[in-house]
């Protein structure tokens, strides 16, 4: 059977009510029918079609018309119309698995019927081209003639121009920079790397040996004030206002009992500076409220022993005097805080997750939950609530949305603290979809 030549078309219509409502001419590609929107002729939807059914395929330059079991039609391999039940029943057709392929000559033609429409095909030879139409050599304008003369002379010398200046640039020896010593230097560099010291006043020249002061025109004596320079007056005003100043406070209030300013004696002046203990610690701190002053007559009342010459420190718990003016405040002590943590059942709208499973996990991590609330807990002790989270498990086994559905803790820490603890767990479970889970917890403060 000839092959069809390559130059032919298959042409492929569509008819519907007895009119050809889709043509297609087809050189190389396979036809295909279906209720897809990647078909070639698109169909209604049938039960007994596939969406995507290829009933023209091209092999070897020559198309095939490819039928299955339950399609009808006829058509015509130049002596005689065939149907296909006989294309079937004869051999005429090759056999591929459930269809059959008929090889098509450059006269075949033929029709299959699909149902309510009728899909009719032929070869047919392809209209010749169009010959291009070509304008009368008195009517066509050479590029020349269109080209705009004036600006191509500047362009082109323009051009020229600036090319030749690079030319030149590049070709020409580059000067050399003779090297200056430091000494030969500009002025402003070596005020820029030297700074430059302020000018001295002039100083006025002494008499000669030949010059002789005159006798009979003496100096007018300077007048009471007016022997010191007008300058130094403020000074001496600020000096003396603050030793006022410092005169008037230093026997008041706290300055006078420590006695470490002013004329006036004080307690600890004579504690601490070279006195020998004359002044009474008692009469500096008269009338001071909340100070008592323990002496030899208060502390040994009674029957107890009094000390006659130089003790020893004594310790007062963990808290003793070391040294010369430093406390030992004893070690400290970091009280120990504890909170529990209880959870409740926790609510999962998937059962790709196990409820006791879940709890299990969580339980497992629960001492992240409970570092959360211990933190907070030993800034207010008084701290306890529930705390409900919602989260979802994707289906790699992380968190992925999460929410606070409730919070009676009040504290914004410890809710943020438990989001940064769930969101970093990854759990063993793997759901189809994301699983949504409310987990609550409960705390309170124990002791």
């Amino acid at each position: 059977m000839a092959a069809p030549s390559p130059s032919k078309l298959l042409r492929v219509g569509l008819i519907q009510n007895g009119q050809i409502v889709e043509e297609h001419h087809v050189r190389r590609d396979t036809v295909t029918i279906g209720h897809d929107a990647r078909n070639t002729i698109v169909l209604p939807a049938s039960d007994d079609r596939p969406a995507r059914f290829g009933v023209f395929e091209n092999q070897g330059q020559q198309f095939q018309l490819v039928i299955n079991e339950s399609m009808q039609g006829r058509v015509n391999l130049g002596s005689s119309d065939v149907d296909f039940d006989a294309l079937r029943a004869q051999g005429l057709a090759s056999r591929r698995g459930d269809l059959y392929v008929l090889p098509l000559q450059e006269s075949a033609r033929g029709k299959v019927e699909l149902g309510d429409a009728t899909l009719f095909f032929q070869f047919v030879t392809p209209p010749a081209e169009e010959a291009r139409p070509i304008l009368p050599s008195d009517v066509r304008v050479s590029r020349w003639k269109t080209m705009d003369r004036v600006f191509f002379g500047i362009l082109a010398a323009s051009l020229l121009i600036h090319f030749s200046g690079a030319a030149i640039i590049l070709a020409a020896e580059a000067p050399k920079e003779q090297e200056l010593a430091l000494d030969q230097l500009d002025d402003r560099f070596v005020r820029a790397i030297i700074p430059q010291r302020p000018p001295e006043p002039a100083k006025t020249a002494a008499p000669g040996p030949t010059e002789a002061p005159k006798e009979d025109s003496p100096s007018p004596e300077p007048k009471e004030g007016a022997d010191k320079p007008s300058a130094e007056k403020p000074a001496v005003a600020a000096a003396e206002r603050h030793a006022e100043m410092v005169k008037k406070v230093s026997d008041k209030g706290l300055l006078k009992m420590l006695g470490s300013r002013g004329a006036g004696s004080g307690a600890f002046q004579d504690v601490l500076g070279g006195a020998s203990g004359g002044s009474d610690i008692a009469a500096a701190l008269q009338g001071a409220g909340g100070v008592g002053v323990a002496n030899e007559a208060s502390v040994g009342k009674g029957t107890g022993p009094r000390g006659g010459g130089t003790g020893t420190v004594t310790g007062i718990g963990e808290l003793g005097t070391q040294g010369g003016g430093k406390v030992d405040l004893g070690t400290k002590k970091e009280v120990e805080v504890k909170g529990r943590v209880q959870e409740s059942a926790p609510e999962v709208d998937s059962s790709d997750v196990d409820r006791d499973a879940l709890a299990r996990y969580v339980r497992a991590r629960k001492g992240a939950i409970q570092s959360c609330y211990e933190k907070e807990l030993k800034r207010n002790p008084n701290l306890k609530g529930k705390v409900v989270v919602r989260f979802s498990i994707l289906p790699s086994g992380r968190v992925g949305d999460f929410e606070i559905d409730e919070n009676t803790l009040g504290s914004e820490a410890v809710a943020s603290c438990i989001r940064a603890a769930i969101r970093g767990w990854v759990f063993p479970f793997k759901p189809d979809d994301a699983a949504t889970v409310s987990y609550p917890f409960v705390f309170s403060p124990t002791g």
